[in-house]
């Protein structure tokens, strides 16, 4: 019997997959309030130079500080005073009205910075003055954290289908958690940044093994359904990172904030089952058993199992290629997995440069920043649910290649709207980010389903390489608005209708038995076909 038949015959979605999606649900609200932390742990709260003590023991020592913004800093087009520059000497003249025929020097800020902290108590910004020349080392702080994730995802990748999805996923944990916690307390800039580094690569085997863990065991009926439900997570977790960045001003109590739901995450491991399609494509068939029967005990199917033995189990897993061990080379040592793989790692890319293109730029709606990423959360829960419907009746390839097209029209429209109708650009940018989130979503659910059980691992942590490499390059794009202020979103059209359109190129995987060996992938498509269900 082949396993996804099985997994029918003992219900591949009742109480043992609602366990299994609960337990981790702790863990997966996490990633967005990590990967979406820096809109809030690194904002540039409006500043200007310290210039507090001017006129100290002279004859204008008793001047306000708006006489002294006044006659220390020159002030912008806006009329607010410079963030970057103050006068060389103080222009007190200024105080009688009268204007010296002088020419006014200026020069950088010489005895530091003060912040408005109206909206955040401190950030990173605050914390170590990286503004002006030195707002470059603001930026990198969000870029070497996802440098992290992306040299995470291969190894976690690796090592879970080396050594299974379960010891992993608590490894993931318990690093994720320490460093974490380690920069919370960092003493220094560089000290942050390396932890942040860290805390990126141990993120990323909770995002790409978390998903294949619970995919594994929802049979194919409600596969369409899990993948919804998994990125529910992503969700709440956006909802939760707003509420909780609205009530802790200060980064370093944010980092903890968000971190404390690992603690759970880490108690409830013990509940966790290991993917009975991993033990059986490594040739464990009695601990595979052991857990189909936890399955079918929680789902009331006992019966289902009476005839399945360990052996049977075995023999029906294509027991001669076992002992094989796999590595991220085969994903292109054969034609048909050369082409997916391919494919799959320029939609992964496309479709992340897009979407942190858009949502680490709140800034860009001009309006409170706690607002912008409560609209931004908000419009994702009716788009998942329209797509879950769309996605059992159409399917995973025309969702990934309209969600991708659609989204690389919303910034073509928007590249022509004023700048002054703000109204029309937000929601035009809305339902830009919401058709950018539908193309994340298809496309974690796509690639569990492309790739087969003994290299799927492998070909997520290859894909979430590909894709962290455009969320690292992403942020730069902004920079190329000096050369012309539309081409970033010039780019980002591009990317997004050219990643669409590769998109096509891979085959659609709706009903379709997920395959355990490289040799089904393989077979000629007439026979591969033969996989797909009989409704």
């Amino acid at each position: 019997m082949k396993f996804d038949s099985l997994l029918t015959e003992i219900n591949g979605f009742g109480k043992f997959q609602t366990q299994l999606v609960v337990i981790q649900l702790f863990s997966r609200i996490l990633l967005p309030c990590h990967f979406l932390l820096n809109n809030f742990m690194a904002a540039v709260p409006s500043h200007h130079c310290n210039v507090s003590a001017l006129g100290d023991g002279g004859r204008f020592g008793n001047l306000t500080q708006d006489q002294k913004l006044a006659v220390g800093i020159p002030a912008v087009q806006d009329g607010t005073p410079s963030s970057c520059l103050m006068f060389s000497n103080p222009q007190y003249q200024l105080l009688s009205g009268s204007n010296s025929s002088e020419e006014t020097l200026t020069a950088q800020c010489q005895n530091g910075w003060v912040y408005d902290n109206s909206t955040f108590k401190t950030t990173l910004v605050t914390e170590w003055d990286l503004v002006c020349s030195r707002k470059g080392m603001n930026k990198a702080t969000a870029t070497i954290f996802f440098i992290g994730v992306m040299v995470g995802a291969p190894i976690f990748g690796f090592l879970s289908d080396r050594f299974g999805r379960r010891p992993l996923l608590l490894v993931s944990y318990v690093l994720s958690m320490t460093f974490a916690v380690l920069s919370a307390f960092s003493t220094s800039y560089v000290m942050f940044v390396i932890m942040r580094f860290f805390t990126g690569l141990s993120l990323a085997g909770i995002s790409i093994i978390s998903i294949v863990l619970n995919v594994e065991w929802f049979d194919i009926k409600h596969r369409t359904f899990s993948g919804i439900i998994l990125s529910l997570d992503w969700t709440l977790g956006n909802w939760i990172l707003t509420g909780i960045a609205y009530c802790v001003t200060e980064w370093r109590m944010l980092i903890l904030a968000v971190t404390s739901p690992l603690m759970v995450s880490i108690i409830t491991w013990r509940w966790l089952p290991e993917s009975a399609r991993w033990l059986l494509a490594n040739g464990k068939a009695d601990v595979a058993h052991e857990y189909l029967m936890q399955c079918a005990e929680m789902n009331k199917r006992t019966k289902s199992m009476d005839t399945v033995t360990p052996r049977a189990l075995l023999e029906s897993a294509q027991a001669e290629t076992v002992n094989k061990k796999y590595t991220f080379l085969d994903l292109f040592k054969t034609p048909n997995m050369r082409k997916i793989s391919i494919c799959s790692g320029i939609v992964w890319y496309g479709v992340a440069f897009t979407y942190y293109g858009i949502s680490l730029n709140i800034s860009g709606f001009g309006v409170n920043p706690y607002l912008t990423q409560f609209i931004f959360a908000f419009i994702e829960l009716p788009m998942k649910i329209g797509l879950y419907f769309y996605l059992e009746r159409v399917g995973r390839r025309p969702g990934e290649v309209s969600a991708l097209l659609l989204t690389g029209l919303s910034l073509f429209i928007n590249m022509f709207v004023p700048k002054g109708q703000w109204v029309a650009s937000t929601v035009i940018g809305v339902i830009g980010k919401a058709m950018s989130e539908a193309s994340f979503t298809i496309i974690f659910l796509y690639t569990t389903e492309l790739f087969p059980t003994v290299v799927r691992q492998n070909a997520l942590g290859y894909t979430s390489f590909i894709a962290r490499l455009g969320v690292s390059i992403s942020p730069l794009i902004i920079l190329l608005e000096d050369v012309w202020h539309l081409l970033p979103s010039a780019i980002y059209c591009a990317v997004a209708v050219g990643s669409g359109l590769v998109a096509y190129l891979l085959p659609e995987t709706l009903h379709v038995q997920l395959p355990q060996h490289i040799e089904e992938i393989e077979k000629p498509r007439g026979e591969s076909t033969r996989r797909k269900e009989i409704h």
